[in-house]
């Protein structure tokens, strides 16, 4: 007779009535969400502290070694920082972008120019095909932000107003994928501008997006690529 061969047994069911307790990873993983979810709808934005732990396990209905361990991920990520005697800060809402921001130099600008243009060019078809009444209304207040920077003289206040009008170009995409991904060269994007104005506004570093934005108004996305284009030839402007 061949040998009996001992099977392990099943874990226990819970009694009746009791739901069954997920494992410890699914929990970890529930948590880290629901972090970033708060993070990502604006709850604890970018710069601002997150409750201390025992804030969070009471407004989370986990143990402590559960947050903990949702933090560590979120801080290994490149989501959150710890700071010593101070508390946990939000630092991105991106994890993407900590890892673009290590590996840019100053040596590797010309490929932050080549992205934007894979991004820029594309973004502007797609939002000639797709743009709304409110997509063209951003447009338009974007752009007249874009203008009052200008103006105003400050390269800081300049270099956010474009971002922004470039940021609504995409976001006129209508392309989920494609507004993560260039959200997440964010800050390389603002340090390509601010490199093409060299510290000061001058008349010869102006380019104007108007005819950008009428080419998204017109819905000719050849038109639009085109004038996304041309604002990120080798000469690197903005």
């Amino acid at each position: 007779m061949p040998p009996s061969v001992e099977f392990p047994s099943a874990p226990p069911a819970p009694p009746l009535g009791q739901p069954a307790v997920p494992p410890r990873g699914h929990r970890v993983r529930q948590t880290t969400e629901q972090l970033r979810a708060r993070i990502l709808g604006g709850e604890w934005p970018v710069g601002g502290r997150i409750p201390t732990e025992p804030q969070l396990v009471a407004a989370l209905g986990v143990g402590r070694n559960t947050v903990r361990e949702a933090v560590r991920a979120l801080v290994h990520a490149g989501v959150l920082e710890c700071r010593q005697g101070s508390g946990t800060y939000v630092v991105s809402t991106d994890e993407l972008a900590p890892v673009v921001a290590r590996r840019l130099g100053d040596d590797r600008m010309t490929e932050v120019i080549e992205v934007r243009r894979a991004f820029e060019v594309e973004a502007a078809r797609l939002a000639a095909l797709r743009r709304t009444p409110q997509d063209l209304a951003a447009l338009d207040g974007a752009l007249a932000q874009r203008e009052a920077a200008w103006h105003g003289g400050r390269v800081d206040a300049f270099v956010e107003a474009d971002a922004a009008l470039h940021t609504a170009v995409v976001a006129a995409a209508h392309n989920a994928m494609l507004a993560e991904l260039y959200a997440s060269v964010g800050t390389a994007l603002r340090s390509t501008v601010a490199q093409a104005m060299g510290g000061e506004l001058t008349p010869e570093r102006y380019v104007d997006h108007t005819r950008l934005v009428e080419a998204i108004r017109a819905g000719d996305p050849g038109r639009a690529a085109l004038e996304a284009g041309a604002f990120l030839e080798p000469a690197e402007r903005a």
